[in-house]
């Protein structure tokens, strides 16, 4: 891997040499950029759907969210794998790869009869997007200088928090007048094209060297990662069947051990620089706050999306149109945020923004847990609003400040290890929340209490759970810095 101060033509294929590389660099990245947003707007866009999937194919809360569950877990699983293609193989390879499995996911979620091959399909469509993520990371890693890094970060930030966060308003519009597998078929013709335009203009701006791939170490991440967020869903008691009699606890405790066996063999392996995620990125504090943070912010973005439709729909009554509209207006504050936060993180650093921005995403999952059947929809919007420019101020920071604080040869591994990290937490956040409602939904209903307050009741709960694991990111910003190196090329750059 190159040095994050050598030009863009040093880690460029000989054959595609040039003078100047900054135009193509800037092509490249932009399309990594667009792409990406395209295939993570899937990431949430089944939100606002599940009441609707519910009734249509007939199924439980527990077992419609899987189709976020899934998307989430298969992420988790496939980026460390990712770390492997990218030092092994060219940009433009990758990028057609992906983008080409995103597509054949999306054709087979927009033509299936029922919920096991929409599942299907859902794990095929985040395949692609896995690849996508760690690929934009590290490209941008070795061409920008870190001066700069805040700025392109905080247009990476649009695509890893906006594109989610406007998920639930795009399936609100669509689910308003079609059916819910036109969700796909009107993402479809976008991979197309992505797809399309991609093959004329995305070029190879890395150089590939040998890496090798551990199978096991697939294998033990796919086993760790799966029991963990298997086990995590199944304390809601839906949507998880119980493997050959095991007790619900069963699958997080294999998962939990298999984990500790997962990170031995890495620390194994990366002696001789063989590990499928060298574990040597945690080495440096700053990277590992970060990661921590970066973490329970995303259990807390990803828990709220998909509860708080369910609360709209279920407790307040409004629609799916309704509801995508009175999320829109967060998902776009924290998109017009996102560059301006890359360009005061250049200035200022990383603290002066996460502090704030962490005690606002405090302040508002609080808030939640005293949601109730009159709340005004006023208020969940301003709140909704004010979380949103709470993760703008969190996420860019934290990227730029973590990969920032990681060894130029460890990019990849550094940003693959990112992507884990975040997915799975994503997807033990979405089994969380909805576990602790379903708990604490059948433990009313069973102590007689009608079914609306019985799910306002469990939804409250869940909240409060987000709102107490978010009390560790508040204490996690106060650590936060800028790298050194990075701090020393900004004032270089402001002098």
């Amino acid at each position: 891997m190159t040095d994050i101060n050598q030009t863009a033509a040093d880690s460029a294929p000989a054959d595609d040499a040039a003078p100047d590389h900054s135009g193509r660099n800037r092509l490249v990245i932009a399309l990594l950029l667009a792409s990406t947003f395209v295939v993570f707007l899937n990431e949430t866009i089944m939100s606002v759907a599940i009441p609707r999937l519910m009734a249509a194919l007939d199924v439980t809360a527990g077992a419609a969210q899987w189709l976020t569950t899934a998307f989430l877990l298969t992420m988790a699983v496939v980026i460390p794998v990712t770390g492997f293609l990218i030092q092994r193989m060219n940009t433009r390879p990758i990028f057609m790869m992906a983008m080409s499995i995103f597509t054949v996911g999306t054709f087979i979620c927009a033509v299936s009869p029922g919920l096991e091959l929409l599942i299907v399909g859902r794990v095929i469509q985040a395949v692609g997007t896995a690849i996508m993520m760690p690929l934009l990371m590290t490209t941008v890693m070795t061409l920008v200088p870190p001066e700069g890094r805040g700025k392109t970060m905080g247009n990476i930030s649009i695509v890893i928090s906006v594109a989610p966060a406007i998920g639930p308003t795009i399936s609100g519009f669509v689910l308003e007048y079609l059916e819910w597998r036109w969700l796909f078929i009107l993402v479809l013709p976008i991979a197309l094209l992505a797809l399309a335009v991609g093959s004329r203009f995305m070029k190879n701006v890395t150089e590939p060297r040998y890496a090798p791939l551990d199978v096991l170490s697939v294998v033990l991440s796919a086993v760790a990662f799966g029991g963990i967020v298997y086990g995590l869903s199944g304390f809601g008691g839906e949507g998880t069947a119980q493997i050959a009699g095991l007790p619900s606890w069963a699958p997080l405790a294999i998962g939990a051990v298999v984990m500790v066996i997962f990170i031995l063999r890495q620390l194994s392996l990366q002696k001789n620089d063989a590990a499928l995620l060298d574990l040597r990125t945690f080495k440096s504090k700053l990277y590992s706050i970060c990661v921590g943070m970066l973490a329970i912010s995303m259990a807390a973005l990803l828990g709220t999306v998909i509860l708080l439709p369910i609360y709209t729909q279920s407790v307040l009554g409004i629609d799916a149109l309704q509801t995508g509209l009175l999320l829109m207006p967060g998902g776009l504050l924290m998109g017009l945020l996102a560059p301006t936060v890359g360009r005061l993180y250049d200035r200022y650093g990383p603290r002066p923004l996460v502090i704030p921005g962490t005690i606002l995403v405090s302040a508002v999952l609080w808030a939640l847990t005293l949601v109730g059947e009159t709340t005004s929809t006023w208020n969940i919007l301003i709140g909704h609003m004010v979380l949103s420019i709470g993760l703008a101020l969190v996420f860019t920071p934290l990227f730029t400040s973590g990969l920032g604080a990681v060894p130029p040869k460890l990019y990849s591994h550094g940003s693959a290890m990112l992507g884990s990290i975040q997915q799975v937490s994503g997807a033990a956040g979405v089994a969380l929340f909805v576990a602790v409602m379903s708990i604490q939904q059948r433990a009313a209903a069973e102590a007689g209490m009608d079914v609306v307050p019985a799910l306002t009741n469990g939804i409250r709960w869940a909240f409060l759970c987000g709102a107490i694991i978010y009390l560790f990111a508040v204490v996690g910003a106060l650590f936060v810095r800028r790298p050194a190196d990075a701090k020393q090329a900004a004032e270089a750059a402001a002098h």
